[in-house]
Parts: C-alpha cells; structure tokens; sequence
C-alpha cells in the first residue's frame, strides 16, 4: 500500500494532477468561511453556536455547502444549485423530445445540454440566494430565536440586497467552473468531488458534537456503528447482477468480427443518491409552506399548519420516517425507470449481433431486462431508505444536537465518490506501471 502510494508521488503527470485537485479544494474550502457583503459575521457565529446547527428545512442544503449555507459565505449556496439543475435537464428528457434528440447526438449534443444545464444553474442560484437572504432578514434561518438571528443583516437598502445575490450567484457560478477544472486538469469527478469535500469537512465537527453532548462511550459506539455502515455500503454499492451477452461472429472480407463473451452489469442501487434527495426535497415543501404562513403575534395559527409542525417537521416523528420511506422507494423506481432504458438496451444489442443466451433477441430481451431490474431494485430501494432513515434514528438516541454523519445521503457520496476516485487512481497508476493502487 504504501509502495503504491509511492509510485503515485513519484509519477510527475499524477503528482500534477493531485496537487491540482488539492489546490482547488482548498480554495473551495476558503471561500466557505468568507462572509458576504453586509453580513454581520459575529451574529452568524452566535447563531451557530445557539442553535447547533441548521433546521431540518435547510439541513440538506447545509450539507452540500459544507456549513456554508449558514455561514451566509460567498460560496453559501454550494454545488446544490448545479445538481438541481443537472437532475432536471435530465429529466427533462423524458419530456422534452428535443433534450432526448441532443442526448443522442454524441459530443455535440451533450455539449449543449452542458451549457443548458449551466444557464438553469446560475437561474436557480439567483432565485436560491434570493430565498436565502429573504429567509436571513426574517430572523427564519437559525431555529434557536436569539435576538443576534434577527440581525444577520446589516443593511437592507436594494442595492446592498442586489449586490448579496449577485456574490451569491458569482459564487455558485465559480464553484461550477472550478469543478470543471477538476475534471479536465485533475483526478476524478470534478463535481462529485467538491460534494465530497463539503459532507467530509462535517465529519469532525459532527463526531466532536456528539462525544461532548453524549459522552465518549456514545461516542466510541458512533464510530463503530459508523464502520461497520461504511463497510455495508461498500458491500452494496459493488454489488451487481451480470447479465451474459453474446455477440455472433461475422465475416467482413478476411477478417471475424464478434463472437465474444461480455455482460451487462445491473448494481443493485442503480439510483445512487438521487432518490433520497428527491424525497428529502419533497417532505421539505410543506415546512417552507407552513412557514411562510405563520400567525401574526397574538393569532391562532391555522390548523394544517400546527398539523405540519408536529408530524412533517419532526425528524424523529414514525410518520415523517414512513413517509420519508416510501418516497425513496417510490422515487428509485422512477428515476430507474427513466435512466435505464432496457428497449434501447435490447435495440442496440439486436443492431450489434448480441443476445442473452436463451432470450431471443428483441422484443423478449427487453421482457427480460424489464423483469430483472424491476424485481433488482426492490432491495435496493429498501437499502437507500433504511440508510437514509439511519440519521433520523440516531437523532432520537443520540440526541437532537448531536449530528449522526454515518448515513443517509452523505455516506451514500463519501463512499460513492471516494470509489470512483480510487479506481481513476489505479487506472493511472497500471497504464504507467502496471501495478495499481489495490492489489
């Protein structure tokens, strides 16, 4: 292991590449904790202390800034405005024939989903920073109700409003880029990896919470519980179902083309992250709604908003959790469904000369891909909602301030990132030395 971590460093083309990628990441990094203008930094900080953290409105939110959503930084939206856009250009293909024709048009067309993907992202960042400031003059942002929440704000004139939302924007914007930078200059996914750097930067702050506000037994049991989550999320994460595919051999002059042997590989959590980020999405609706509808000071609150309060905002509510379950289920069959399309599968495996030994080619490969993956994503549909309700247990047994890290959406990231991040590493490392990072 070490030897191999050696040859990395003495390589100057992959040493280039992970000095590029750290040096990027730690830019990032700074720009979390660089306040925007007109923000009084010391009402945040107090804030933050209060309350422990953000409300379950903004808490996914949070994570993918890295803590800089609630820092009001000039990096406060993070990567998330860039993932919505990048999950709603893809399902836009589903609906808009024109996104599916450019999808299938190779470099050209996914070019131009990039720069579609690109405008919707600097829009939402407009309309989130928007939202976020809103949110910070109303006093909303921290749950804890200290007087310093009320003032985060130092000046409300239009243009000191306008020039928030613009850093904002600016900041969202610079973070795509830089992430583009990773991908074509550095190692790995540019994207997945500054999400990475965001959940790992709240790793520590979320052990250190829980071994002060729990004890250092509760503590020491979090790490091993954590362990041994990481090691069945690895599991599941590398498991697949392979599909023999056989290609018939044709003659083209001399020459013999096709008769090999391959597969088609199904994991059995096709979905990834996706569907506990919808869901998270969708039960965070009615909370924003009932918020912008409070009482006024000395009124009844309306009755479905008390009703919301109790069951829809509360974590550690059995309500919330078999609602929070079935949408993950729900929403990994459809978002399966619209991503794996076994039709196309079955057409192009017809066009090639392959065939699934026993099924015959066509119509009854597509039969057949369809009954597989239907019945392959049942247990991996239980699998993402039984980790994504992982926190909301821990948060009724650890405790409400203490943040359990080991589950939910950022396991899911850390372990799918840090995967795909270690295979591109050992693919560097055999073209140039023939033995990789893992033996």
């Amino acid at each position: 292991m070490f030897n191999a971590i050696g040859r990395i460093f003495r390589t100057p083309d992959l040493r280039r590449k992970i000095g590029f990628t750290l040096g990027i990441v730690a830019l990032f990094r700074l720009g979390s904790f660089i306040p925007a203008p007109f923000v009084d930094f010391g009402n945040v900080q107090a804030c933050l202390a209060a309350s422990q953290g953000a409300s379950g409105l903004y808490e996914l939110v949070n994570l993918f800034s890295g803590g800089a959503l609630l820092q009001l930084s000039i990096f406060a939206l993070g990567i998330m405005p860039y993932i919505t856009a990048s999950i709603i250009v893809q399902l836009l293909r589903v609906v808009i024939p024109h996104f599916e024709t450019l999808y299938k048009e190779g470099q050209a067309g996914q070019a131009r989903l990039t720069q579609y993907t690109r405008y919707l992202t600097i829009a939402l960042g407009v309309l989130q920073s928007t939202t976020l400031i809103t949110v910070a003059r109303s006093g909303a942002l921290f749950p804890s109700g200290a007087p310093e929440c009320s003032q985060l704000i130092t000046n409300d004139a239009w243009y000191a409003i306008l020039l928030m939302v613009i850093t904002m924007t600016a900041g969202t914007g610079l973070i795509m880029w830089m992430g583009e930078l990773i991908t074509e200059r550095g190692i790995g996914n540019g994207m997945s990896l500054l999400i990475f750097t965001s959940i790992a930067a709240q790793f520590p702050v979320s052990l250190w919470a829980i071994g002060i506000s729990r004890g250092w037994d509760v503590f020491t049991i979090v790490l091993l519980v954590g362990l041994l989550v990481v090691v069945a999320v690895v599991f599941v994460e590398q498991s697949q179902r392979r599909i023999p595919v056989q290609y018939a051999k044709r003659m083209v002059g001399r020459r013999t083309y096709g008769g090999n042997n391959t597969y088609i590989p199904i994991k059995v959590n096709m979905a990834g992250v996706v569907p506990v980020i919808f869901a998270s999405s969708l039960l965070y609706l009615p909370a924003l709604i009932a918020q912008f509808n409070q009482p006024a000071a000395g009124e009844e609150p309306q009755p479905w908003v008390v009703w919301i309060t109790n069951y829809l905002t509360q974590g550690d509510h059995p309500l919330y959790m078999l609602l929070y379950f079935l949408l993950i289920v729900g929403f990994t069959y459809f978002y399966v469904a619209i991503t794996f399309n076994p039709d196309e599968v079955a057409e192009n495996m017809k066009k090639y000369g392959g065939f699934i030994p026993g099924i015959r080619a066509g119509r009854p490969t597509a039969e057949y891909l369809d009954y597989v993956l239907t019945r392959i994503t049942l247990p991996g549909s239980f699998y993402l909602g039984l980790i994504a309700l992982l926190p909301l247990i821990a948060f009724s047994l650890v405790g409400a301030n203490a943040n359990f890290p080991f589950g939910g959406a950022s396991i899911l990231i850390i372990v799918g990132v840090g995967l795909e991040t270690v295979k591109q590493i050992d693919a560097q490392l055999q073209q140039r030395h023939y033995e990789g990072l893992l033996r």
